[in-house]
């Protein structure tokens, strides 16, 4: 009789405010799609949608296919709410119109200083 071998792993899931991480024993060999169908969390965070969701082992892009290690903690990732290229662009339109708006209270006030001189 042969006994397989068994290896510890960890599923991990965050939302911004709490998350999910739950230790398991799963087969050596066992694949990353089948290791998070064994621990249950798609069942109780119903969001997890495994085709759009990416998912790394410590922040490590993986495949669902590829095969888990001893130690390797599973990191399904939520989808982003925005393009981080769009949110620093509009971080930087808004520090460029602070700076000209800057700038021109500058000259004013300095315009208005000079103006007192001549009073």
């Amino acid at each position: 009789m042969t006994t397989t071998e068994q290896i510890e792993i960890e599923i991990a899931y965050a939302y911004p405010k709490s998350y999910f991480l739950k230790k398991l024993q799963v087969e050596k060999g066992t694949t990353v799609q089948a290791a998070i169908l064994q621990s249950g969390i798609l069942q109780q965070y119903t969001d997890i949608d495994l085709r759009e969701n990416k998912v790394g082992v410590f922040a490590r892009p993986v495949k669902l296919t590829d095969p888990v290690n001893a130690g390797d903690r599973i990191e399904i990732y939520r989808p982003l709410l925005a393009d981080p290229k769009e949110i620093r662009r509009k971080r930087a339109e808004e520090q460029a119109k602070e700076a000209a708006e800057k700038k021109k209270l500058e000259k004013e006030a300095k315009a208005a200083n000079s103006n007192e001189h001549y009073l």
